[in-house]
């Protein structure tokens, strides 16, 4: 019988690959594309919940690339205290396999995946719904996958002006005094989420509430801004969405009536957000089957709940890398 190894790269390896901020956004980009053009497999997520949803679960994502010829499934530990145990919030792994026999190709630490993964789909969103001449980002929310969000929209946009703010100040200030290192810019910690999001051309919000609560305005949103929420608890007002022009996920099947989670939860369920008054899913905007933004008059709401895909794609990308630079370990499984 065929012998089948596998190829485990853990996080030393996947930071000492750095991935390059193009090489990112190129490799979820593709993906989308893929995406747009029905070129892959997205089940939705199912949750695990070990005792309370406030306290902490497990998501599990599945997916196939067809263009990359992969397959995968990550489960991701989302525990809101982990800090105090001197642990990310997110610990995540990602096993790869061969769509066409399930074969096993590869096991991968993905919780830096699922950060730079997370800012990569934020960053395009910002792409093709914000204005071009956006200058202003307010972001709330200082957890793992805000850095990526920050860094790689600035890549694309270079603001003027970036502001943070996070409910813990001490998060909130290093948040911000890494992002200035890392940018070389000033980025500002504000003390409000008012300060925040008031005149933001692009408001991107991550907050980690342990229930619902509606501490984001919708009378904050400056006119012609693009507004990405994607908190598991929702921190919306009900009104947001009626100021939208056009309002975009990146998955309708994660969206939709009957799940839980998610930051227009509220929204679906009340039949604010429909497939009916839905523009379209992002994927189908990158492959150029629904239009973009089409004026910097329109107000824009980008939800997006993570795609299974994108993990696929960023995999594909580093075990590509770490074949080029000879990291990795391969293993023996059968």
């Amino acid at each position: 019988m065929k012998q089948v190894d596998i190829t485990f790269i853990n996080g030393p390896d996947i930071a000492a690959l750095a991935l390059t901020d193009d090489e990112i956004l190129q490799a979820v980009e593709a993906c989308l594309k893929a995406q747009g053009n029905g070129q892959v497999v997205i089940e939705p997520r199912v949750h695990l919940v070990p005792e309370s949803s406030a306290k902490g679960h497990f998501n599990v994502l599945r997916g196939v690339v067809k263009p990359l010829n992969l397959a995968g499934v990550k489960v991701v530990g989302d525990f809101v205290d982990n800090y105090k145990e001197d642990l990310p919030s997110e610990l995540c792994t990602l096993n790869l396999m061969d769509p066409r026999t399930g074969a096993p190709v590869a096991i991968l630490d993905a919780s830096a995946i699922t950060d730079i993964r997370t800012g990569a789909v934020t960053a395009l969103g910002g792409k093709y719904l914000a204005k071009r001449t956006s200058k202003i980002l307010g972001h709330i929310g200082a957890r793992g996958t805000a850095y990526w969000n920050v860094r790689l929209l600035d890549r694309l946009f270079n603001f003027d002006e970036i502001r943070v703010h996070s409910r813990r100040t001490e998060s909130q200030n290093a948040f911000a005094q890494r992002l200035s290192q890392d940018l070389g810019k000033p980025v500002h910690a504000v003390n409000s989420w008012q300060a925040c999001v008031e005149g933001a051309d692009i408001v991107v919000e991550a907050s980690r509430l342990p229930q619902p609560e509606p501490l984001l305005k919708t009378a904050w949103i400056k006119p012609g801004a693009l507004v990405m929420p994607y908190g598991t608890m929702s921190a919306l007002e009900l009104s947001l969405t009626d100021i939208m022009h056009k309002m975009v996920v990146d998955d309708w099947g994660q969206c939709r009536k009957g799940l839980p989670f998610g930051a227009l939860r509220a929204h679906v369920d009340s039949d604010r957000l429909h497939e009916g008054n839905l523009h379209a899913e992002l994927g189908q905007i990158v492959a150029g089957h629904k239009p973009a933004r089409e004026s910097d008059d329109e107000t824009i709401l980008f939800w997006h709940r993570g795609l299974s895909i994108t993990d696929i794609a960023l995999g594909h990308a580093i075990l590509e890398k770490a074949k080029r630079m000879g990291l990795g370990q391969r293993l023996r499984f059968h």
